[in-house]
């Protein structure tokens, strides 16, 4: 489920997007997007979701930088913090917001923007602990470096929705009374608001042409990079969760790479056909976005405590998110029903009936795990099955093609010495994890937002110009750490790369990678001969030569 909430988000919300932009049909663009995606997925794996992401993610950021650049130095309209101050001032005038202290649109006291600060928790807690992207991800890294990659990337993330939407739907109220904006002289309507129109409107009205191509690749680079990573997490779910696991357990490496293959094809054209069937409904990304929480947040405390709780048995496992989700669309039914008298998709989406939804998807775990787990017995999960989870590789297909691949680390088995200084590396950075989680969950969400929030103070020309500094500024660390950073960190991996392809080019031979060539079946016939019996009864007797 979530999974495919995330994916129908993208695609809905990105050819919404370029409809709007180029008059392609939503249709098209729905089944368009998705093609080069697949290609390069299929081609590269998690290795070219990787690859895209810091590809991707430099342009987006560029783009970023110049809609701020331009909104708060050049742009004829607008031009500088202060000037965009005043036009919001001015709009808030004509258009006072129910709920906001003062009506203002410089203020953090909302009682709406209140509400959308819980479901935005809830709904991201969801994607964060459930989406098998994640997990791919840090399972594909170095366990050791992917806490200082994750922390780097989150505190440089921070900087697209805080400083993009800042500028964007700031800009975009600033210049709706303006001849330059899509539309005038009307304001923009709620469902293209829902729809994710804004930025692109925003940009136009600043760039015009130009905006509106920069918009377009900025949805592009955003909507294919997370996507593909989608993809990825499906096929591994599929792949060796259902099909290895129940259909057949032998399957070779080569067959389980077929099925990985077929799986993003399959998975591509289901969720092309699935947004586009969204889109006739009227179903738009915001409404997507707020409804996500409802449906996979009641899975959140359950798989947590897979991990962190040993005595939570596998009916508490089990049954915890379905019976969460159960009472969560009763909630926001229910919720819908009584404030508005019907279900339609205006009622429903409404930001009440979600919040209703979410906030008890999220919590009723908290009910159901101890319930069931004292009602049938604490288990004592040992974690032994997640201990002994196999390695998918390629060595089958590699052997086919007479390829060497290189030395993965982690599939090679570690010495105690090398396995003991790793777990000391891993129980610092547990701490260090656990320590910032703690400091950051502090400083952004309550010591930054909630005495704004709870002042009620509203915008001084200087405070808001501050505040847009600051982003700016917040943008330039992203851009480091996300653009150069990475560069400096694999230079020797990306010099080596580079001698491989010149010596594939020159016809000298095949590379010898990291100072050394790894022959898989060499090292298969070790390990088969080191292997004792009792690791031989772990695997059982039809495991075959390249599955040691």
């Amino acid at each position: 489920m979530t999974n495919i909430l995330v994916t129908a988000m993208l695609l809905t919300g990105g050819s919404a997007v370029v409809t709007s932009l180029t008059g392609m049909p939503t249709a098209a663009a729905c089944f368009l997007l998705p093609v080069g995606v697949v290609l390069y997925t299929l081609f590269g794996g998690i290795k070219a979701t990787f690859l895209t992401d810091y590809v991707h993610t430099v342009v987006i950021l560029v783009i970023i930088m110049t809609f701020a650049f331009t909104a708060y130095t050049t742009n004829v309209n607008l031009g500088s913090p202060g000037k965009v101050y005043d036009l919001l001032v001015e709009a808030a005038r004509a258009h006072p917001v129910e709920g906001n202290e003062q009506g203002s649109y410089l203020t953090m006291r909302s009682k709406e923007g209140a509400i959308f600060f819980v479901i935005n928790i809830v709904g991201n807690f969801g994607t964060v602990f459930l989406d098998n992207g994640y997990y791919n991800k840090a399972i594909a890294a170095s366990p050791v470096h992917a806490l200082p990659g994750y922390v780097m990337g989150g505190l440089s993330w921070f900087a697209i929705p805080w400083l993009a939407a800042t500028t964007m739907g700031l800009a975009a109220l600033a210049l709706e009374t303006n001849p330059a904006f899509p539309g005038f002289p009307l304001r923009m309507a709620d469902a293209d608001v829902s729809a994710g129109l804004v930025l692109p409107n925003a940009a136009v009205a600043m760039l015009g042409k130009g905006g509106a191509a920069a918009s377009l690749l900025l949805i592009f680079m955003a909507v294919t990079s997370a996507s593909s990573a989608e993809y990825i997490a499906v096929s591994s779910i599929f792949t060796y969760d259902v099909y290895k696991t129940y259909f057949e357990p032998t399957a070779s490496g080569k067959k389980l790479v077929y099925m990985a293959h077929v799986c993003v094809v399959v998975y591509a054209i289901l969720l092309a056909a699935f947004s586009t069937a969204l889109y006739y409904i009227g179903i738009s990304m915001g409404y997507l976005y707020l409804m996500m929480g409802v449906i996979i947040s009641s899975a959140v405390l359950p798989a947590a405590l897979t991990l962190l709780w040993s005595q939570q048995n596998m009916i508490a496992a089990t049954l915890s998110p379905i019976l969460g989700l159960m009472c969560s669309l009763i909630a926001w039914l229910v919720t819908a029903k009584r404030e508005f008298g019907d279900l339609s998709v205006a009622s429903t989406g409404s930001n009440n009936p979600m919040l209703a939804g979410n906030v008890v998807a999220l919590l009723s775990p908290l009910i159901f795990v101890p319930v069931l787990t004292y009602a049938f017995g604490k288990q004592n999960y040992d974690y032994r099955s997640m201990a002994l989870i196999r390695l998918g590789d390629d060595s089958d297909v590699a052997a086919l093609a007479d390829v060497d691949l290189e030395l993965i680390p982690g599939a090679i088995g570690a010495t105690e010495e090398e396995t003991a200084v790793e777990r000391e590396k891993l129980r610092r950075a547990s701490i260090i994890a656990k320590t910032m989680t703690g400091v950051l969950t502090l400083a952004l969400l309550i010591l930054w937002p909630m005495p704004l929030y709870g002042s009620g103070y509203v915008f001084s020309k200087k405070f808001f110009t501050g505040w847009v500094v600051v982003g700016i500024l917040w943008l330039f660390c992203s851009s480091f750490c996300v653009g150069l950073y990475p560069l400096w960190e694999g230079r020797h991996s990306m010099s080596n790369t580079f001698r491989g392809i010149a010596r594939d080019l020159t016809g000298k031979g095949k590379p010898r990678m990291q100072g050394r060539t790894v022959e898989l079946d060499e090292k298969a016939g070790e390990y088969e001969e080191d292997m004792t019996m009792k690791e031989r009864d772990m695997k059982g007797p039809s495991a075959t030569k390249s599955e040691y």
